[in-house]
């Protein structure tokens, strides 16, 4: 990935307005502006959420459909997918994409408890175990 990618990566974050908009979006699965205006339960007008929810659909955080002229939104992806292209850019922003000093520093920095380290580990296993049957093929 080149700097300017990062950099146009990096200038997808999101204020705070931004994030508890798309924290609805994913909660609800879809919303209008008007629906997302009053689970906001903030003295907002609905010109300034439609304001929030097209800047978030210009960054592909969002896409919408009409449904009688009514706008319903959409996350563009699972919030799943989201974090982790976030966690990717800040691996390779500081650790220059070592996935694993990252993981170790949150071990060492005690972020994980063992719940935590034993359901990880699950999925390491998992992964070796599906890597090893698809080699065989």
């Amino acid at each position: 990935m080149s700097t300017q990618d990062d950099a146009k990566d990096l200038g997808k974050d999101l204020g705070e307005l931004e994030r508890a908009v798309m924290q609805l979006i994913w909660q609800h699965g879809a919303l209008t502006a008007e629906a997302v205006r009053e689970h906001l339960g903030r003295p907002l007008k609905e010109s300034t959420i439609r304001t929030v929810l097209r800047r978030l659909e210009d960054k592909a955080f969002v896409t919408h459909t009409v449904e009688s002229r009514t706008y319903i939104y959409r996350a563009a992806e699972p919030r799943g997918q989201v974090a982790a292209k976030a966690v990717k850019r800040i691996v390779d922003w500081f650790c220059n994409g070592s996935l694993e000093e990252v993981l170790v520093g949150m071990v060492d920095s005690k972020m994980l408890d063992q719940r935590q380290l034993q359901a990880l580990a699950k999925k390491i296993e998992k992964a070796r175990e599906g890597k090893k049957s698809g080699e065989k093929k």
